[in-house]
């Protein structure tokens, strides 16, 4: 799927995947991979990945399960120590819109080794894969890679990607999932 939106341009990867870069409300931005295109009510929604690995911050505490935490301020002092640590890895934390990502070469999950895992005992841990963990005033945090997909959506508005969320989300979501659905049993 190709675009003539100057804003859009060719990926890296072997497949020449375009690429988009997405604006949340607070201009932030997101480098993404476009998907697919889905039309609906007159405006284009697309579908995406991040070009960067999606990470996602928890707590971590022995007597209880991990505890994600959902927003965390851009200068919050536990981004600055997971910044340090990740530089021992070549890695760079992006505090993108969205949600975090990390930059730099990753290994890939092994499918044995997660299957294997006896240390993730919840549900919540089983869908993520430990990238790091540190300590930041006697409590510990990790950094996690989600396991599943981590698709955004966004709409396209005169050339530009804009990130759907609140009640516009709520709203397309189902009929943006149905119409994927659809595409992929017309294949």
């Amino acid at each position: 799927m190709r675009s003539q939106d100057p804003d859009m341009t060719a990926g890296d990867g072997p497949s020449d995947v375009p690429t988009v870069l997405v604006k949340d409300a607070r201009d932030r931005q997101l480098l993404c991979f476009l998907e697919q295109l889905i039309p609906l009510d007159g405006h284009d929604y697309a579908l995406l990945t991040p070009v960067d690995t999606p990470v996602c911050l928890f707590r971590l505490d022995d007597d209880e399960d991990p505890e994600l935490i959902d927003t965390i301020d851009a200068t919050e002092p536990i981004l600055s120590v997971a910044d340090v640590v990740l530089q021992e890895h070549d890695l760079t934390l992006v505090r993108s819109a969205v949600t975090l990502t990390v930059s730099g070469e990753l290994d890939e999950p092994d499918p044995d080794e997660l299957d294997d895992d006896e240390n993730d005992d919840d549900e919540e841990t089983e869908t993520y894969e430990l990238l790091v963990s540190f300590m930041v005033e006697e409590q510990e945090y990790g950094l996690y890679i989600p396991l599943d997909p981590f698709f955004v959506v966004a709409r396209m508005n005169n050339g530009e990607a804009v990130l759907v969320e609140g009640e516009e989300f709520e709203r397309v979501q189902p009929r943006i999932e149905a119409e994927i659905e659809e595409r992929e049993d017309a294949l």
